[in-house]
């Protein structure tokens, strides 16, 4: 069994926001598998389906970014799944928008949602895609910049990113593991 969380907030205020690029990427593989955000678990919209014989889970926490982590360790906890099972999808300042960086491990980077994953999971040793958002420009305050949606002239990479996130994605869930994961996709624009 796999688990892969995308990170966003949770509500139509935040629908399409830079922040929500999880969402977002959670989104696009439900589209391509056919499955629906059907069911709440641990405060978590979650769906669910088989691929290559094993069961796939999507969640998005809908806790708000800030608390990610007390959803998605009573998830795991539940389907008794470790670190080396799941994939987290989230937004990075450091990366263009476009681009997405795989890695197994890392700090949190300033990253409140991975902040919470690291404190509740008592590791910051789990599979990664940061999807890249770049930095606001013109003095603009991160937490603004994070919360607004992307301008219509950075759509078509963000969705090049989006649908590149899914397949790395899928890829991994089908049976690949992380390490050959990030070697397929970390090249990939």
């Amino acid at each position: 069994m796999k688990l892969i969380v995308g990170l966003g907030n949770p509500g139509s205020k935040y629908r399409g926001t830079k922040h929500n690029i999880g969402f977002i990427a959670l989104d696009e593989i439900a589209y391509q598998e056919k499955v629906e955000f059907n069911k709440t678990q641990f405060e978590a919209d979650t769906a669910e389906f088989f691929l290559n014989g094993e069961k796939i889970i999507l969640a998005k926490p809908q806790t708000f970014m800030n608390e990610s982590g007390r959803s998605i360790r009573p998830l795991m906890d539940y389907y008794n799944l470790s670190e080396e099972d799941i994939l987290v999808i989230y937004d990075d300042l450091d990366l263009p928008i476009g681009r997405i960086r795989l890695r197994e491990k890392g700090s949190a980077g300033g990253h409140n949602g991975i902040k919470s994953l690291i404190a509740h999971l008592g590791t910051n040793e789990f599979n990664r895609i940061k999807v890249g958002i770049d930095r606001p420009k013109n003095g603009k305050e991160v937490v603004s910049y994070v919360l607004s949606t992307f301008p219509k002239d950075t759509h078509e990479e963000m969705l090049k990113a989006v649908q590149l996130s899914a397949e790395a994605s899928l890829y991994w869930a089908s049976g690949h593991d992380f390490v050959n994961t990030m070697n397929q996709f970390n090249s990939k624009k």
